[in-house]
C-alpha cells in the first residue's frame, strides 16, 4: 500500500462547501491555496497502482471560507464532524483497516518524511503491516544502546555499505516508541554531497531490497499526475456541492482503474494470475521437443526388435514423416538414428 496526498484545488471558487485554506507542502512553491487535501490509500505491485481510499479532509484549525449548509440526509452531512476536524495523519490507520478488510492483500506500507512518524508507524506495524518510508532531519530520536540519538548521528554510528552502488551505510535501531527499525542511508541524486535515509520496520530485509521497494512509492505520484493533468480531476465540474465532489473524485478514480486494467491486460502476463504459471510449469514438463525425442526412441527400439519386412516399413514411414517436418523442428531430431 502507498499513503500520499494531493493539493485538490478550487483556488477559483467561492462558495463551495467546506472551501477552505490549505497549505501545500508538497509543492515546490510551498504556497497556500483554496480548496482540499486529498489523502489517498493506494495498492500497487510495482506494475500496476490501483486508488483504493481517499477522504478528502479539511483541518479543524484551518478557517473555512465556506461553511456547510447541506440536508441532514446528505452524504457528506453523515460523517461532517470527521471530515471536517479530524487529523489526516489519524485517519491513516482506519483507511488500512478497511482496506484490509475489504480483502486487500500487502506486506508493506510505503510513504515519504511528511508521514513517516513514530506514532503512525506504530499503529500499522500493529495491524500486521511493516512500513518502509522517507525520514528526515527532525526531532525524533533513536535508541542506540539504550541512549537517544538524532538521525545525523545515527549516520555517524551506521557502518558503511560496501559495493553497493548508492547506498552508503545501514544500521538497525529502535524508535523511541519501542519499534525495532532498519535504516538505509542513500546518496542524494541531486545533491552528491547530502544522503537521505529510508525506514524499514522489516529488519530482515537487504539494503538493496529496502531501496526497490520504496522505488514504487513514485506509482502514486503518476498517478496524481495522471488524474489531475489527464482526467481533470479538479477542472472538469463546478460544482458548489460537496456530495458532487466526492462523486466526481470517485468517477475519475473509477475510469483511472478501467484505464489501468486495460493497460496491464495486454502487457502484463501476469493478469491471467495462477494459471499462467501452471502452463509455464506444464509446458517444462512436456517440452515438445523432448518428447518427440523420446517417440523417436521408442520406434528405433521397437524397429530392432522385429523382423527385416517390418524393420524396412518402421524405417520408410519415419523417414517420409521427418522429411514432412518444418526444419526447425528437424533441428531438435535426432535424424541420424534413422538414416539407413
Amino acid at each position: 500500500m502507498i499513503i500520499d496526498d494531493s493539493a485538490y484545488d478550487r483556488n477559483r471558487s467561492k462558495k463551495v462547501e467546506l472551501l477552505a485554506r490549505c497549505f501545500d507542502h508538497a509543492s515546490l512553491k510551498m504556497r497556500f491555496y483554496k480548496g482540499f487535501r486529498m489523502l489517498t490509500l493506494g495498492w500497487s505491485d510495482g506494475h500496476t497502482f490501483l486508488p483504493i481510499d481517499f477522504p478528502c479532509s479539511v483541518r479543524k484549525s484551518l478557517k473555512l471560507i465556506a461553511f456547510l449548509k447541506i440536508s441532514k440526509n446528505a452524504l457528506a452531512a453523515i460523517n461532517v464532524e470527521r471530515i471536517r476536524f479530524s487529523q489526516p495523519l489519524n485517519r491513516l490507520p482506519d483507511m488500512i483497516r478497511r482496506a484490509l478488510a475489504n480483502e486487500v492483500e500487502a506486506s508493506y506500507v510505503l510513504m515519504d518524511s511528511w508521514f513517516t512518524l513514530p506514532p503512525l508507524v506504530k499503529a500499522i506495524v500493529k495491524q500486521g503491516l511493516d512500513v518502509i518510508g522517507m525520514v528526515k532531519k527532525t526531532k525524533q530520536r533513536y535508541l542506540v544502546n539504550g541512549k537517544p540519538v538524532s538521525l545525523k548521528q545515527l549516520y555517524q554510528l551506521a557502518q558503511p555499505v560496501e559495493s553497493k552502488k548508492g547506498i552508503l551505510r545501514s544500521i538497525d535501531t529502535v524508535m523511541k516508541n519501542g519499534t525495532p527499525v532498519k535504516i538505509v542511508f542513500i546518496q542524494n541524486r541531486n545533491k552528491r554531497s547530502e544522503w537521505l535515509a529510508i525506514l524499514s520496520t522489516d529488519c530482515s530485509l537487504a539494503e538493496q531490497e529496502i531501496v526497490r521497494i520504496y522505488g514504487m512509492r513514485w506509482d502514486i505520484e503518476a498517478f496524481f499526475k495522471t488524474a489531475e493533468s489527464l482526467l481533470r480531476l479538479e477542472k472538469e465540474f463546478q460544482n458548489r456541492s460537496f456530495d458532487v465532489l466526492i462523486s466526481h473524485t470517485i468517477i475519475v478514480f473509477a475510469r483511472y482503474i478501467v484505464l489501468t486494467w486495460q493497460n496491464r491486460c495486454h502487457t502484463d502476463q501476469r493478469t491471467l494470475g495462477g494459471l499462467f504459471y501452471e502452463l509455464c510449469d506444464e509446458e517444462n514438463k512436456l517440452d515438445w521437443a523432448i518428447a518427440l525425442q523420446q517417440l523417436i526412441g521408442l520406434l528405433e527400439d521397437a524397429r530392432k526388435q522385429t523382423n527385416s519386412k517390418i524393420k524396412k516399413l518402421i524405417q520408410s514411414q519415419l523417414e517420409r514423416w521427418i522429411a514432412a517436418l518444418p526444419s526447425y523442428i528437424k533441428a531438435y531430431l535426432p535424424i541420424s538414428v534413422c538414416e539407413s
